[in-house]
């Protein structure tokens, strides 16, 4: 175990030290200064410029911002749905694999516009190739959006009084070429070298040992696993996700994909202290992201070490720990930290079976969700954690009787209303639909007590995690819900649309507002927000207004399952 412990914290080693050069680098090309690659990236750029008309040094306000984000999104969305919708006759189809019906294209083609890759179906046989480039194309899409909307509250924050705040597609394209594609092409050839398929052939029939024949399938699995994690995707290509040997090999690739995902969110702190020149601030708010991971993250990995306690009753040894729903080349300690990680991370790929893990260890990867700000999704992280920032510092204006300021402006009860309604729209969103979706097996068994495997306190943890993940733009599930079905597919599409685009639309809005507001210029007076104090404050509204929004519901499932044992 000492062996894991340590493998975890080489894990998280690794991120803080790739995280923090990636942050400069991100700020740099944001603020256009020159980089090493600007030699390679100038001309892929100013091509997409031209193809698309675009006019990158337009200043645009934050309405036009979001303007182009939903614009974007819209398009895509169409032609998502229509590739979906008619996979049995367009190429690459080897395999057969048929088209989707309605409900489940709608739900899939959000889900990945969403950045949230919420799977319904089983990728080997629920999509063509054709498809699952599509998908892989909005994994680059949808991460570059939300890493794009981060960047204009970032020079938001910056501009003493300004409504011109950049261009979205310089952003966009920035994040898409110089960000996500060149660290995509060094994960993706480091699974390609240890195991991971890329091709575009077909099944690949083989006879076992003992005279089975098998078909086994493969295909476009490498470029599709690294942008999945890079970009906080989660999307997996073959059903089991990251706990499929094809897509996760070995404990080398674990590593490798565990990095990816957590590295950008990282660097996006880092990368706003670099624009703002404001180091001390990044750095708190770090520290504040960390201390919520980390309370996470190591209750839970002592939980899956220590194993099991219904089993234990059984007098049967867990040396390895809680290992139901694990693979072995992982282990229950590296399970259990990628667990939390991918849930506070917004990611949702999985090397291991949520809804295997102990009841205490199910909460905590509920809480990262909930919660949706320790890190968090590419760029949509920060842009949570700023509804908090916003909050924390109106909340301790009245405590030391100060108008609010937040660096050099006023928060008026205008960002204040916009802040309160993104704050609630989360919790809103996961208890109404779990409340429904409980009423209507509790009322009416017989036709929908059938979406549950398993009764009781974890069935009801199962739908509030399917909402939960579908609010917070996860994907991951528990799994034990059957959800390929009209209630799950529509409810939690229209879950993930509201809950990806209200979040980015108020920060920038907010932002937007304070960034046209006069200038002040701090005085012994001013409230700091780069001390561990404000921090402080940060992580106690964080767990007064999210957390405790959702205990009522904890108790109900994981916390009543655990006392069930």
């Amino acid at each position: 175990m000492n062996t894991e412990i340590l493998g975890i914290i080489l894990m998280f080693a690794l991120v803080v030290l790739f995280a923090i050069p990636l942050g400069r680098y991100i700020g740099k090309i944001f603020s256009n200064e020159k980089t090493w690659l600007d030699v390679i990236f100038n001309p892929i750029d100013k091509l997409f410029y031209k193809v698309s008309g675009v006019d990158p040094e337009k200043e645009m306000n934050w309405k036009q911002h979001l303007g182009a984000l939903l614009t974007i999104n819209v398009v895509w969305f169409l032609f998502g749905m229509f590739v979906l919708m008619n996979m049995s006759w367009l190429p690459l189809n080897p395999d057969n694999n048929p088209s989707m019906g309605a409900e489940l294209a709608f739900n899939t083609t959000t889900s990945f516009i969403c950045n949230t890759n919420l799977q319904h179906y089983s990728g080997e046989t629920g999509i063509s190739y054709f498809g699952q480039l599509i998908l892989m194309l909005f994994q680059f899409i949808s991460a570059g959006c939300g890493i794009a909307a981060a960047a204009v509250v970032f020079f938001a924050m910056k501009e003493k009084t300004t409504e011109k705040l950049g261009n979205f597609y310089f952003f966009f394209v920035r994040s898409c070429t110089r960000v996500l594609l060149p660290i995509a092409v060094v994960v993706a050839s480091l699974l390609a070298f240890n195991g991971t398929p890329m091709t575009f052939e077909g099944k690949d029939p083989i006879t076992t040992l003992q005279g089975d024949k098998v078909e086994v399938s493969r295909g476009p699995v490498a470029a599709f696993v690294a942008i999945k994690h890079l970009g906080t995707n989660g999307g997996g290509f073959f059903g089991p996700n990251s706990a499929h040997p094809f897509e996760n090999p070995n404990y080398f690739t674990n590593i490798v994909e565990i990095v990816a995902q957590m590295v950008i969110p990282l660097a996006m702190v880092f990368a706003m202290g670099y624009i703002l020149r404001r180091k001390k601030l990044a750095w708190t708010i770090f520290g504040v992201m960390t201390v919520g991971f980390l309370l996470l993250t190591i209750p839970t990995v002592f939980n899956e070490i220590g194993g099991n306690p219904a089993i234990e009753k059984m007098g049967i040894p867990q040396n390895l720990g809680s290992m139901e729903g694990k693979e072995v080349r992982f282990g229950s300690a590296a399970s259990a930290y990628w667990s939390i990680a991918t849930t506070v991370i917004s990611t949702g790929s999985v090397n291991s079976m949520h809804d295997s893990f102990t009841p205490l260890s199910g909460m905590n990867q509920l809480l990262g969700m909930m919660v949706n700000c320790f890190y968090g999704g590419v760029g949509v992280g920060f842009l949570n954690f700023y509804i908090f920032i916003i909050l924390a510092v109106f909340i301790s204006g009245l405590m030391v009787g100060r108008t609010p300021e937040f660096l050099g402006k006023k928060i008026e009860a205008k960002e204040m209303k916009i802040a309160m309604i993104i704050a609630l729209l989360h919790p809103f969103l996961i208890l109404v639909g779990t409340a429904i979706s409980s009423y209507m097996v509790a009322h009416n068994p017989d036709e929908y007590g059938s979406w549950l495997n398993n009764p009781g306190f974890h069935g009801f943890s199962e739908m509030l995690y399917e909402f939960t993940s579908s609010s917070a733009n996860n994907g991951s599930g528990f799994e034990g819900l059957a959800d390929n079905n009209p209630f799950w597919n529509i409810a939690c599409g229209i879950v993930m649309l509201m809950a990806r685009y209200l979040p980015i639309i108020g920060p920038v809005a907010i932002a937007g507002s304070l960034a046209a507001k006069k200038y002040i210029p701090e005085s012994a007076g001013t409230l700091k927000t780069d001390t561990a104090t404000f921090g402080l404050m940060v992580f106690a509204v964080i767990a007064i207004v999210a957390a405790l929004s959702f205990f009522p519901a904890l108790a109900l499932g994981p916390i009543a399952e655990y006392f069930s044992l």
